[in-house]
């Protein structure tokens, strides 16, 4: 049982103004395992004022950047001391597979954190430049000022990171707004960013639910936000912005297309596309859910993936070999069997899996990995994120109307191609309208490749020397040219 009934705020571990808990509920055994405070309004206009204080008359944004870079790097030593124990947190809480946990929740963070210190050591922090009047320019990247990051439930460290790390690099001071779902790994992050000893009020958590993420985006002493969320969220924390003439940075939902080309293999993209679209039990945003195979081939591409899926592991999220977990909640669960019921009734074909528990499961909120084939388009799931593990197979007649299948979509932020040309997969890649991209891969998360969508995926880039200008502004100076 994990217990917390302080908020870090200001440097130090602080009674909140609120008497409300949040609970923490196992996905797997639907028990109760751990307890957060939950911040109050006042509890976030603390938070704001610390972290504004921090930037307006504190050291961290007046530090050289390779001093930022050595206490961020002081901080990922801490990390990896208790990258364990956040694993073990996170799968826990949110029902990840230890394995993945481990791997994708945990070590990516860390590996983006490190990354992250290494581009600012080479980062362009200023510039020089002629002025066309013979005058000197030059252009100097500073920090935006306060930042809120408000990150969902589903990779909650890797999604910190990506916010928290570049910002305090570039000198912001940051309140991080976590998901109910994953207050209890947030909370652990504090306990490190405290042992790393930072200087007060640059790092700041307030857990807690909409209401409190909806004070902290519209208060008034915040000058960035990085949100990633839904797309009707994202909406609302974009008006709220732009009444405040603040900056905002949006992670929005997707529903990404796989395009398979007649020359693939299909055991070969049947794993691909397995790793990139069931991890976290389909909870990402960048998961391949649709999948585009040529219609000659259609039954050799469906049988690979459903020899794959209906192989899969699925069970305690503690147990290294489990390879699917629950879903984070019982209304996830619901809705992804919604969604199954949708595909059967709109006429989709059942391929394998379905909305029944799993083989052996007998609680915990779990859901099959679920194959649909003979699908269109226009199907709502085809269409809508459904945010589980259940794949969608289209099929199309060449590779045109391909490409014209995997634009018809709101959404922009991934996608793939399989094929054996690979020059042919980067002519693909260019006509696909998506922020990121992978060629017989789905798009994994490299530190130095810029992250975020377009259309109703949101804009704005993490990751990459991207991620750092996202938290800076670009002042000019001009200095008279000197008289001869």
């Amino acid at each position: 049982m994990f217990e917390r009934d302080q908020l870090f705020i200001d440097g130090k571990w602080t009674a909140p103004q609120s008497e409300s808990v949040i609970s923490v509920v196992s996905p797997h055994s639907e028990a109760v395992i751990g307890h957060a405070a939950c911040a109050a309004p006042t509890d976030v206009n603390r938070a704001v004022e610390a972290a504004r204080a921090a930037f307006d008359t504190g050291p961290w944004p007046r530090m050289q950047p390779a001093e930022r870079i050595e206490a961020l790097n002081r901080l990922a030593g801490i990390y990896k001391e208790r990258r364990g124990d956040m694993a073990a947190l996170i799968s826990a809480e949110i029902g990840a597979p230890i394995s993945f946990a481990k791997m994708a929740q945990v070590r990516l963070p860390l590996t983006m954190l490190s990354a992250f210190c290494g581009m600012a050591a080479n980062y362009e922090w200023q510039q020089e430049r002629p002025g066309l009047y013979g005058n000197n320019i030059r252009i100097a990247k500073r920090p935006v000022g306060v930042v809120a990051a408000i990150v969902p439930w589903n990779m909650p460290q890797f999604l910190t990171v990506t916010k928290v790390v570049p910002a305090l690099l570039a000198g912001c001071s940051v309140v991080l707004k976590p998901a109910p779902e994953s207050v209890l790994d947030a909370q652990l992050l504090a306990e490190l960013v405290a042992a790393a000893e930072l200087p007060p009020g640059v790092f700041n958590v307030v857990p807690g639910g909409r209401d409190v993420g909806e004070h902290l985006v519209s208060h008034a002493g915040v000058d960035k936000v990085s949100f990633t969320g839904s797309t009707a969220a994202g909406r609302e924390v974009a008006r709220v912005c732009a009444d405040g003439l603040k900056q905002v940075s949006l992670e929005l939902g997707g529903k990404s297309a796989a395009i398979v080309l007649d020359d693939a293999d299909p055991a070969a993209t049947a794993t691909g596309i397995q790793m990139a679209s069931l991890a976290n039990s389909g909870q990402v945003c960048n998961a391949l859910s649709r999948i585009l195979v040529p219609e000659a081939r259609k039954d050799e591409f469906v049988d690979a993936l459903a020899a794959g899926m209906a192989s899969m592991t699925v069970g305690d999220p503690s147990d290294p070999n489990t390879q699917i977990g629950p879903l984070v909640a019982q209304r996830q669960q619901e809705r992804v069997r919604g969604y199954i019921e949708s595909g059967r009734s709109d006429g989709a074909r059942l391929v394998t899996g379905g909305a029944d528990l799993p083989d052996g499961v007998e609680s915990g909120w779990y859901v099959r990995p679920t194959l649909f084939s003979d699908a269109s388009n226009d199907m709502r799931i085809a269409r809508e994120e459904i945010f589980g593990p259940v794949l969608t197979v289209i099929s199309y007649r060449d590779e045109d109307e391909a490409l014209r299948i995997a634009n018809d979509s709101e959404y922009g932020l991934a996608g793939s191609v399989f094929t054996a040309d690979v020059e042919r997969g980067y002519g693909v890649a260019a006509r696909v309208r998506s922020g990121t991209f992978g060629v017989n891969e789905g798009y994994i998360m490299d530190p130095a490749a810029p992250f975020g969508g377009v259309k109703n995926s949101g804009y704005g880039r993490e990751l990459g020397t991207e991620g750092i200008d996202s938290y800076t502004v670009s002042q000019s100076i001009s200095v008279a040219a000197t008289a001869n």
